[in-house]
């Protein structure tokens, strides 16, 4: 009777997910099973589902759906309004400065290339980045790729050497690893690169959907990230920040929307519009602007802590695989968001990725991550499995990963 006891205090306690999400219901096939099983979504960190609070905004506002900031009918109005109000709720989730423009894009990558349509300058960055933070800034020519240490303050000094060296525009720099989830100090690196005269560009893709963002706490000059990551996949980004470089530089695109009046010579809006030609995605900058609020009402301290346990669950499990390895690119990282990845001994990447969705109904991502730099650095050219969660997740999805794996020993 006392080993059961035992047993059942000793016993993980179950976690539920936070909040609800569209597909949550969704089933897979099992190979050899003529019953599905409910889908073990562990692919957040690629797009993450929408969240049902999301979606049921979504469909109010596609009800009142017409053109924004040029029609005069009811419908314009409203929709324009929600449009305009969508981008004060992104102001405020981030805590962007009162003066900051915020521009809807498309994703991330979108926001970036943007930015670097913007840049007056150099522009230093770490072999760690996504190619969404590295491939606009090398295609210009006017990238200083600095090589991440084994320790976040080794790095944090190589990046002064080569700030030190000669002046550059901009420090671009992610928030956290989309293929560790480890977190970098914002704050410290903001800091660092206004000691030497450069702005500061964070990719806060995969940051912003787990942590508190304050654009003004951290000392950012721009913070970009993709609605599909915070819970509104409807195609739509964010870039957020100072405003005399969006106003000096040329139109991102030419078009309606960003020109003031047209003849013979353009005049150009300045502010948001300058860079958001064309008809906007209005239906993705609500859902945005909605998965602020709901993650606003969750409460980040909550998300936090959720994902922490989970994280550490999931570690611990790894921890007891011997054939399973978790990559990890610093010794001192200033924690994680819910992404592990990891290689298993004796398989490839997709034949772990096959076993655990054919076999167990889990979804994870294999391959390179978009960040074959990195995953070179860590000795892993052939990529590696890829487990990410959020909101939407339980320890039984976790629980269900662990023994699956356990399965390839």
């Amino acid at each position: 009777m006392t080993a059961v006891l035992d047993a059942r205090v000793c016993r993980p306690a179950r976690i539920r997910a936070l909040a609800p999400v569209v597909g949550a219901d969704a089933t897979a096939p099992i190979t050899g099973s003529a019953s599905p099983v409910t889908y073990a979504n562990l692919d957040y960190a690629a797009s993450a589902p929408a969240l049902t609070a999301v979606a049921d905004r979504l469909a109010g506002a596609l009800a009142e759906y017409a053109s924004v900031h040029r029609g005069a009918g009811h419908l314009s109005q409203v929709t324009t309004a929600r449009y305009e109000q969508a981008r004060e709720t992104v102001r405020s989730f981030v805590g962007a400065r009162a003066d900051d423009t915020v521009v809807f894009t498309r994703n991330t990558t979108d926001s970036i290339n943007l930015a670097a349509s913007i840049t007056p300058g150099d522009v230093v960055v770490l072999d760690i980045e996504h190619h969404a933070n590295l491939l606009p800034w090398t295609r210009a020519g006017r990238a200083r790729v600095v090589s991440s240490q084994p320790t976040i303050d080794d790095t944090i000094f190589a990046l002064d050497a080569e700030l030190a060296k000669a002046p550059a525009a901009l420090l671009a720099v992610t928030a956290a690893s989309n293929v560790t989830g480890e977190v970098l100090p914002i704050a410290r690196l903001a800091g660092l690169a206004h000691r030497h005269g450069a702005r500061i560009l964070v990719d806060g893709a995969q940051l912003v959907p787990h942590r508190a963002t304050s654009i003004a706490s951290f000392g950012v000059d721009y913070l970009v990230f993709s609605g599909h990551k915070l819970y509104a996949p409807f195609g739509a980004g964010v870039l957020v920040g100072r405003s005399d470089w969006l106003d000096a530089a040329e139109p991102y695109l030419a078009g309606g929307g960003a020109s003031a009046t047209v003849g013979i010579d353009v005049a150009w809006h300045t502010g948001a519009a300058r860079h958001e030609a064309g008809s906007p995605n209005v239906l993705g900058a609500v859902s945005i602007a909605a998965a602020a609020q709901a993650l606003r009402a969750i409460g980040f301290e909550r998300i936090g802590q959720h994902e922490e346990a989970l994280v550490r669950r999931l570690d611990d499990g790894l921890a007891a695989l011997p054939h399973v390895r978790p990559l990890r690119i610093f010794d001192d990282a200033y924690g994680r968001v819910g992404i592990a990845s990891f290689v298993v001994d004796g398989y490839t990447p997709r034949q772990v990725a096959e076993h655990l969705s054919g076999g167990h109904g889990i979804g994870v991502r294999d391959g390179k991550f978009c960040a074959h730099p990195l995953l070179a650095k860590l000795g892993h050219s052939d990529g590696a499995v890829r487990a990410s969660f959020g909101v939407g997740t339980g320890s039984d999805d976790v629980d269900r990963l662990l023994a699956a794996l356990a399965e390839l020993g």
